[in-house]
């Protein structure tokens, strides 16, 4: 069981470990915990004894207790200028990455064999290479370089700070079709990219979810609703990511279904999972279901951080506002911890988003833009690699912007 006064060493030796014997997982199977990234420098900031802004206190037996430094691993895309200043690299990590799970069994594809290769296709980057050229062409010509490279130690610095108690970060809609997968998938890509500790994406939406295809996972087995019954408290970090898909960059997942229809989360399943593994993640980034659900609005009362995205359309911007409107009836830090994030659906919606912005802003919540994107719109895996540079400075402020806010947020 993790230490509450030396959490970070219980998990290195725990990954170490995995990494070096290898484990067995549940049923006999196989696997390796990852290597967290190349690290940047960190501020040498103690944790408080509560987490910042008032957070809840660390339980009896939280690993969260002591300082943690974030990493920042070397496969997100830097902007020109920032990789300038990484020219040292550190070493790599003592433990090499582990492999990613092995299809057990029980396990299931998250696509099927028979649709896999008509699915296949060559991935879209997310701007034109005109777009691209034009870019590098005014960097060139400007002084933009320095501007981004600030704007990027801002944020990181941001996504860097120490917890105290894991971080739950619930992200829902109010209708589908909003891009509610697509940006739990880019906050917890960012989270896992900036941070050194471990990071869970827990699917909370068992209606043919689609987080899985999203983050490019290849099988799965067990569910949300399974690792209720299963996790124990003696149990370490190792032992637990047995029953996870393993992702890149010390993320993992847990997925509400094997893509079966009729399967269910109740509300109760879904409390029992999320105590049995917070304890684990330093961040925790959970892909609900649509409101007004039942899990939708358990996971968005027991959050420290919440995300309500909405279509930049006229139907979407009135719809959440009403939304909005009512949710400020309810207790204050309901609203105050939210972040509504306008997706951009087509490439000129015609929807004037400033406007819109300072409009949904009234109501006390903080407002963000994800704009087009033609690696976003295609569907499939989320490679950032491809993603346009407004999406990948986009979701690094949306992914600060809501870790912010969840720093100042106790659980009620």
């Amino acid at each position: 069981m993790p230490s509450g006064d030396g959490w970070q060493g219980d998990v290195l030796r725990d990954l170490r470990g995995g990494a070096e014997q290898g484990a067995q997982g549940p049923g006999g199977q196989a696997y390796r915990a990852s290597a967290p990234g190349r690290a940047l420098p960190a501020q040498g900031t103690q944790a408080p004894d509560a987490a910042p802004g008032g957070g809840a206190p660390p339980q009896a037996g939280y690993p969260y207790g002591q300082e943690q430094h974030a990493g920042h691993p070397g496969g997100w895309p830097q902007q020109a200028g920032y990789q300038e200043q990484q020219q040292k690299q550190q070493p790599p990590a003592a433990y090499p990455p582990g492999p990613q799970p092995q299809s057990g069994i029980g396990s299931r594809p998250v696509v099927d064999e028979g649709l896999a290769g008509t699915l296949r296709s060559k991935p879209r980057h997310g701007e034109s290479f005109a777009a691209r050229a034009a870019r590098a062409l005014r960097r060139t010509l400007s002084s933009s370089a320095a501007s981004e490279v600030a704007e990027i130690t801002r944020t990181a610095a941001v996504l860097q700070q120490p917890v105290t108690t894991g971080r739950q970060i619930a992200v829902t809609s109010i209708r589908g079709g909003s891009g509610k997968t697509t940006v739990a998938a880019l906050l917890g890509t960012t989270y896992a990219h900036y941070r050194h500790d471990p990071v869970l994406f827990l699917e909370a939406d068992p209606a043919l979810g689609s987080l899985p295809q999203r983050l490019g996972a290849e099988s799965l087995r067990w569910t949300t609703s399974d690792i209720a019954d299963i996790v124990k408290p003696d149990m370490s970090l190792l032992d637990v990511t047995g029953y996870l898909v393993q992702l890149p960059d010390n993320a993992w997942l847990l997925p509400a279904s094997q893509g079966q229809i009729g399967v269910m989360l109740d509300s109760r399943a879904y409390e029992r999972a999320v105590v049995a593994l917070r304890r684990y993640f330093g961040v925790m980034v959970i892909d609900c279901e649509t409101l007004p659900t039942e899990v939708a609005r358990v996971a968005l009362a027991a959050a420290h951080g919440r995300v309500l995205t909405a279509p930049a359309t006229p139907e979407g911007v009135t719809s959440t506002f009403s939304v909005l409107q009512w949710m400020q009836g309810l207790p204050r830090h309901v609203i105050a911890g939210t972040v509504v994030v306008l997706t951009e659906l087509v490439a000129h919606s015609g929807v004037d988003l400033d406007e819109a912005a300072q409009r949904l802003r009234s109501t006390g919540v903080g407002v963000q833009v994800l704009p087009y994107d033609r690696h976003l719109a295609a569907g499939g895996r989320v490679r950032t690699e491809l993603l346009a540079h407004p999406t990948s400075e986009a979701a690094a402020r949306i992914a600060a912007d809501v870790f912010q806010l969840s720093l100042a947020q106790k659980r009620h």
